[in-house]
């Protein structure tokens, strides 16, 4: 139970200054009684699992979001509040909540640039409209002409895109030696529509059967690139035991039939396959730089909108300020007064960027290729510039992916909102912020059925007297050596690796000797490179593994120009344990749609489905494995299509998600949840009832079951004991999505040599938890791996074998080694 507090104890606000919750209650919360301060910097802490996140963002501002979600309509409102609802009994004191979190929501496209989230690039084109040199013959433009979003302003070559995408016969057919029928036109769609279109084809005459490099020109140019669509009747040939229907088909040629998926899809998987049959070619019109011929003819300080765009947020704010302070005093012209007025508000919101650890960042760099914690950042700098006052900010883990250097710029950033009169709450495990908070409050003691109590919510100096509390552990003592390795010093490595000549964006031209089964952790300050280096280490020695291992391939092919972006380098091995094989771990999510599950993903459920299948009902109704998946029309809820939940949209408000009414949530058809397996505990469990179990209750459940009990262990020994096996993708964080993966790993019985490369794996971890991931990578070396990390952590760097230090600076002015050896040991 949390401790009891008094109002007139030092350090503690009275009724009026706090936010009370009362019986929360979400996910595992245990019918929480809280009060936290307003007006001050709050962290909730918590190993992972715990609740902390179900506290601060589930209950507290969803029970702001659902008070506000009162004002609109009843019938909309009926459909909010299935997916919004805190489950809380009462919260007062309540000021409304801003919410930062590290997913990319929001309304975040392709097309989305770092200018485009912190508004700073809507008043980069007002400068240009407004201030920039005109040449002769180019009338003044408003900012929508500097814009690539725009019609007035995106090259009418590219549609702003600065690259064209060109299907020709070679990207649409890729093997000339197959016939139609045996699926050469590679760019047209699987399934029923690549059978109809290749049945018209046949029907208007065409032969399907002979190698398409044998057909005449002019009906393979027909096939792929005419615009007429013509409607033919056709009488389909499948299997002859079925019935034959003829239907009306309407048939598009190849290249038409991929330019418009990628205009109109929004599946990911779609627009990737369409991307395969096409050369994506530079635009001539623009030559890459997506805005109309008139548009870059403007000028400002020598520079095209575009050019200043692409130039790193602290090279941009110096110049800027230069130009700033050669400006005349007030009273100038109508036009250097508006330049003065843009300029400040540049200036101002590049620094706040700067301060936030993104001054490596341009602004014309596009959202996707930013990581979460700088996604969050960037979102933070635009809330410091709005003005707001008496709000609640709510973040997740805004230190993520900092180096110690630019936390100290955070904290004092986030001090500066709580000056101006707000609350700022915020999700945090790293103890050097933890410890700056005015007040903490600790969830715990364990994860998932194991946590959900509040043990301390205080001020600091009281959390390191609750018993009980894992965080209390590690306040003082952030790094346990001891929980990690055994004593002794840095191995010595079985072998080297020497990689020379890596370049990879800021990465150029860098040479890195790793030791062989060893753990090298790469650090330096963000932006430095880190991810770059990664990157390169997997592509280069990658390459090498295939080359090594395509005995058959032409002679030069290794020789071939790299495309653009991608990494170059050499790699030379020597010593025992040299890799046959490089996994790249990173945080992207392990499945675009809520099918795509813990379970799934593991592995594990193959097994699962065929434990089902094996039971005497199962049998008596002829289902097989199959049946038990939600991934298949036969076992799965028709209404939800096996989500779970289905789509509301809603006029004027994003789209949200809603309980399925059907299924309850149970995503399966209410036949296949006829079906029980009698567990060993003597229950009578359903498929959906055992995806509802967390990963801690599923090891004792199945623990007869060796492949799923092997998948399980993984994940335990990883921390994640409290995730649920139906655990959608979506809802996982970007670091559970990296441990599932490396779970993944963990679960396989191998002995060839591996080598390992992760971008921050400790990344949303808490201290207890980040020593049990270094653990099990400890364990992957002692198995004769290789482990190389990007890391900030210092348990982590404490305990490598090998450090490597980028920078020195950040953008341009890092990507280079200026440290490697053995970390000091204190």
């Amino acid at each position: 139970m949390a401790p009891s507090t008094r109002a007139s104890d030092p350090g503690i606000p009275g009724p009026a200054a706090q936010i009370q919750v009362r019986g929360a209650r979400l996910h595992n919360l245990r019918d929480v009684d809280v009060d936290l301060p307003r007006d001050a910097l709050v962290a909730v802490t918590g190993v992972s699992g715990s609740g902390k996140s179900s506290l601060a963002f589930g209950t507290v501002h969803g029970e702001a979001q659902r008070r506000y979600l009162d004002s609109v309509a009843p019938f909309a409102r009926r459909l909010i509040h299935a997916a919004v609802d805190p489950q809380v009994r009462d919260v007062r004191g309540l000021p409304p909540t801003v919410a930062l979190e590290q997913g990319r929501g929001g309304g975040m496209s392709s097309r989305s640039t770092v200018g485009t989230v912190t508004t700073a690039g809507s008043t980069l084109r007002m400068l240009w409209s407004r201030c920039g040199t005109y040449p002769d013959g180019v009338d003044p433009m408003d900012s929508d002409h500097f814009s690539t979003n725009t019609a007035v302003g995106a090259c009418p070559g590219c549609g702003g895109l600065g690259v064209r995408h060109v299907p020709t016969e070679a990207s649409m057919v890729p093997d000339p030696s197959l016939s139609i029928a045996e699926g050469a036109v590679a760019a047209w769609p699987g399934a029923w529509l690549g059978k109809n279109y290749r049945d018209i084809v046949a029907t208007l005459g065409h032969d399907v059967d002979l190698p398409w490099r044998d057909l005449p020109r002019e009906t393979r140019d027909w096939i792929l690139f005419t615009d007429e669509q013509p409607v033919v009747t056709v009488v389909p040939t499948r299997d002859p035991e079925r019935i034959q229907r003829p239907y009306q088909g309407t048939f598009s040629s190849a290249s038409r039939y991929v330019l418009r998926t990628l205009a109109e899809t929004r599946s990911a998987t779609q627009r990737h396959r369409a991307l395969r049959s096409v050369e994506t070619r530079p635009c001539e019109v623009c030559g890459g730089r997506r805005l109309r011929p008139d548009a870059l003819a403007v000028t400002w300080a020598g520079l095209a909108v575009d050019e200043a765009s692409a130039t790193a947020v602290s090279d941009l704010r110096a110049l800027m300020r230069s130009r700033l302070g050669q400006l005349p005093g007030e009273g100038g012209t109508a036009s250097t007064e508006a330049e003065r007025v843009l300029l400040e508000d540049l200036v101002g919101r590049l620094g706040l960027m700067a301060d936030l650890g993104l001054g490596h960042l341009a602004l014309g760099r596009p959202v996707s290729t930013v990581s979460s914690g700088e996604l969050q950042r960037l979102r933070l700098a635009t809330a410091l510039r709005s003005g707001l006052f008496g709000v609640v900010y709510v973040l997740d883990e805004p230190s993520a992916g900092l180096h110690p250097q630019d936390t100290e710029r955070l904290l004092a950033l986030l001090r500066e909102l709580v000056s101006a009169g707000n609350t700022v709450l915020v999700v945090e495990h790293d103890m050097a912020v933890v410890q700056r908070c005015d007040w903490v409050v600790d969830v715990g003691p364990g994860a998932g059925a194991g946590g959900g109590r509040v043990l301390w919510s205080g001020p600091l100096p009281g959390l390191r007297t609750v018993a009980g509390s894992v965080t209390a552990d590690y306040l003082d003592r952030p790094v346990h050596v001891e929980e990690v390795r055994a004593a002794g010093g840095p191995r010595p490595g079985s072998g080297r690796l020497s990689l020379t000549g890596l370049s990879r964006h800021t990465v150029r031209g860098v040479d890195l000797d790793l030791p062989l089964g060893a753990l090298t952790v790469v650090t330096g300050i963000s932006g430095s490179g880190k991810t770059s280096l990664l990157d390169a280490v997997h592509d280069v020695v990658g390459a090498e593994l295939a080359r090594v291992e395509d005995e058959a391939a032409p002679e030069g092919d290794d020789e071939e120009e790299a495309p653009e972006g991608a990494a170059t380098g050499r790699v030379e091995g020597s010593g025992d344990g040299i890799p046959t094989r490089v996994v790249r771990i990173t945080q992207r999510p392990i499945g675009r749609s809520p099918r795509s599950t813990l379970a799934t993903y593991t592995g594990l459920w193959d097994h699962v489905r065929r434990l089902y299948a094996a039971t005497d009902e199962a049998r008596e109704r002829g289902f097989g494995a199959g049946r038990f998946s939600f991934n298949t029309a036969a076992g799965r809820c028709p209404t939800c299509q096996g989500e779970g939940s289905v789509s509301v949209e809603l006029l004027f408000l994003p789209g949200t998600w809603s309980t399925c009414p059907d299924c309850g949530g149970d995503r399966f058809g209410p036949q296949t949840l006829q079906v029980r397996w009698p567990a060993p505990d003597g229950r009578l469990l359903t498929v959906a009832d055992l995806l509802r179990l967390t990963v801690s209750e599923a090891l004792v459940v199945l623990a007869d079951l060796p492949p799923a009990r092997r998948a399980l262990a993984a994940l335990e020994a990883l921390g994640l004991g409290y995730l649920a096996l139906g655990q959608p993708a979506t809802e996982l964080s970007g670091g559970e999505a990296q441990r599932i993966k490396l779970a993944t790993e963990l679960q396989k019985e191998r002995r060839a040599p591996t080598l390992y490369v992760m971008d921050e794996p400790t990344s949303g971890l808490h201290p207890a938890d980040v020593h049990r991931l270094l653990a099990q990578l400890h364990a992957l070396v002692d198995a004769g791996h290789t482990v190389v990390l990007a890391e900030h952590d210092p348990a982590a760097v404490a305990t490598a074998d090998h450090v490597v230090e980028l920078g020195p600076g950040a953008g341009d002015e890092g990507g280079r080694v200026i440290g490697a050896g053995e970390p000091a040991r204190s």
